[in-house]
């Protein structure tokens, strides 16, 4: 068994299809295809089911995926530990962020780790809290960054300045004229982000502290980006609270109205796993929000 044949495997688990796990390898399909042969023959185990055109794990093959996930972390870890040994500024640091963090807030901070460790290739995996979440506990990102808070054992979290929210209309919304006060945030349809968001669980502990019942709320539309929330508020779909980040040229352009309502800033959570020791890559790597933070303070709303 070898680590090539451990990572096929676990790419092929992940994306239950053997092309695409082969084309993000930068490998064949009958590559990949002989080294999941070569792991089954050698061991007289079935990993897969072929249903269709889709591959799915069987019970021995999601048993032996987070022992393969385990050896591949320590094999990572041990590259770690020599790059650090030697003072290495080479290697790879994988990102995970949640949508308002990966889009609009991370960027930046890449770019100015970047110029000043070129040698270190970094990636960056975007999808919503509950996805980085799984990201980092099952070890596919070294990081995460997410908006709400993180309840998981395996993962220590860390908070860092983040971003203020804004409760936005469409110009014409009744809420251009008079703002709402408490209750009466039910009074309109909101457009809001998929649950495992963490904008959508801060949205729901404003509505519960303003003493609004959750099925109270009119929700004209819900949505799996930012993007196609802002994109659906400009359209006069409803309300929605979003990042600054988010809205800012927006509101600048007058497609948005900012209404006035007491909403809380939040900050941004680091995650990483408790049974890895923080490298010195990502040591770096956490001091640059700080560092950007001291010369653009407009960078973290």
């Amino acid at each position: 068994m070898t680590l090539d044949q451990l990572r096929i495997f676990v790419a092929v688990a992940e994306r239950e299809h053997m092309t695409r796990a082969a084309v993000a390898l930068n490998l064949t399909q009958s590559a990949a295809s002989a080294a999941i042969a070569a792991l089954e023959d050698r061991h007289v185990v079935h990993l897969f089911d072929r249903i269709g055109r889709r591959i799915v794990l069987t019970p021995t093959g999601r048993e032996f995926l987070a022992e393969a996930r385990a050896v591949l972390a320590r094999a990572d870890t041990a590259v770690r530990v020599l790059n650090d040994l030697a003072g290495a500024t080479r290697g790879t640091l994988r990102l995970a962020a949640s949508q308002t963090v990966g889009n609009y807030w991370l960027p930046p901070l890449m770019q100015r780790f970047r110029e000043d460790y070129p040698g270190i290739t970094l990636t960056l995996t975007i999808g919503n809290t509950a996805q980085v979440t799984a990201a980092v506990a099952n070890l596919s990102a070294d990081l995460g960054f997410v908006e709400g808070s993180v309840d998981n054992f395996a993962l220590s979290s860390s908070t860092i300045p983040g971003d203020r929210l804004a409760l936005v209309v469409a110009p014409g919304h009744p809420w251009t004229q008079r703002p709402p006060l408490g209750r009466e945030i039910s009074a309109s349809p909101w457009v809001l982000r998929e649950p495992g968001s963490g904008t959508r669980a801060l949205f729901e502990d404003v509505v519960q502290r303003a003493g609004v019942p959750i099925g109270k709320i009119v929700m004209s539309l819900e949505l799996p980006s930012n993007e196609a929330v802002r994109a659906a508020v400009t359209a006069g779909a409803g309300a929605s609270l979003l990042s600054v980040l988010v809205v800012q040229e927006a509101l600048r352009a007058g497609a948005l109205v900012e209404v006035p309502f007491d909403l809380p800033h939040r900050a941004f959570h680091v995650l990483r796993h408790r049974e890895r020791t923080l490298s010195k890559t990502e040591q770096r790597f956490l001091t640059i929000p700080a560092t950007v933070q001291k010369k653009t303070p407009d960078l973290l709303v």
